[in-house]
């Protein structure tokens, strides 16, 4: 990693980052619209299907330093910016890292959980910085300019499961281009978890299925990330059996995690390759 004049970082690249090569091949094409003026990308999927990480990888494989802010803790306009403070009796304004970052040259700004603000009106101020105009006027601070080359990544988590989160507002999404992610497919998944802790490809694939066994579960769908079944692998990779590192890793009832071990036993049920998207490692 390495630290720059402004105190912003540029992130070390991650090892056995998959993406299917549709999506590669569009951040290669928002990191060319990126140099003609700042682009705004929207990033929705499922929890714990990498979006950060896509982000982080973004920075990393173009040399860009990152910033990320918690979208999910505003509760008023402005929030961002920075803030009035008390010291020995006298208000001073605390300027934040948000207006350093946007007027930092080819930055990019990661805005996590842009769909749940405490306040709706928290985000006011980031249409301005989104919009064509590239500015806002703040009377703390005076006008301030989003610098050449920025992108402004947002992620959110969409679906039922996601109790509190709110539809983005329409205005605000228009603003942004759209990539959907989704958990990986099966061998890749697979090859990921075999990678990243060295357990072994029959380990990490009985892992895989059992997730995506829990999953698909018609009576009560488990959500199980790709982080979390890296998290099961780790385990593994320490001494657990697989059944014990879903049972402390997972909220599931004993019965339905046997009932999937016991199908998956009497099926002997193997991976199933996609013929969708090619995968790559970016």
């Amino acid at each position: 990693m390495g630290d720059l004049e402004h105190g912003l970082e540029i992130p070390g690249q991650e090892d056995h980052f998959y993406l299917p090569e549709d999506i590669i091949n569009n951040l290669g094409r928002i990191d060319a619209l990126s140099q003609r003026h700042p682009v705004n990308v929207l990033v929705a999927g499922k929890q714990g299907c990498g979006k950060s990480t896509m982000v982080r990888q973004f920075a990393a494989k173009n040399n860009r330093p990152l910033a990320t802010f918690q979208i999910g803790i505003l509760s008023e306009p402005g929030q961002l910016f920075g803030e009035h403070r008390l010291k020995d009796g006298e208000t001073y304004y605390q300027q934040f890292l948000f207006p350093q970052a946007i007027q930092t040259p080819g930055c990019v700004i990661h805005l996590e959980e842009i769909n749940r603000p405490e306040h709706p009106k928290a985000l006011n101020m980031l249409f301005s910085v989104l919009s064509q105009d590239r500015q806002v006027w703040t009377d703390e601070l005076g006008l301030i300019k989003v610098a050449p080359g920025v992108v402004f990544f947002a992620t959110l988590n969409e679906g039922e499961e996601f109790v509190g989160t709110e539809m983005l507002d329409a205005a605000l999404r228009d603003r942004f281009y759209v990539t959907l992610m989704d958990y990986l497919v099966p061998e890749v998944e697979t090859s990921v978890l075999h990678l990243k802790t060295g357990i072994s490809q029959a380990d990490a694939q009985t892992i895989v299925n059992i997730a995506r066994q829990l999953r698909k579960n018609t009576q009560e769908p488990i959500t199980v990330s790709t982080r979390h079944s890296l998290m099961i692998a780790e385990m593994v990779s320490v001494g657990a059996t697989v059944r014990e590192a879903f049972t402390n890793s997972l909220q599931v009832s004993r019965d339905i995690l046997e009932s999937v071990l016991l199908s998956l036993h009497l099926e002997m049920e193997t991976i199933e390759r996609s013929n969708g998207s090619r995968y790559k490692i970016y």
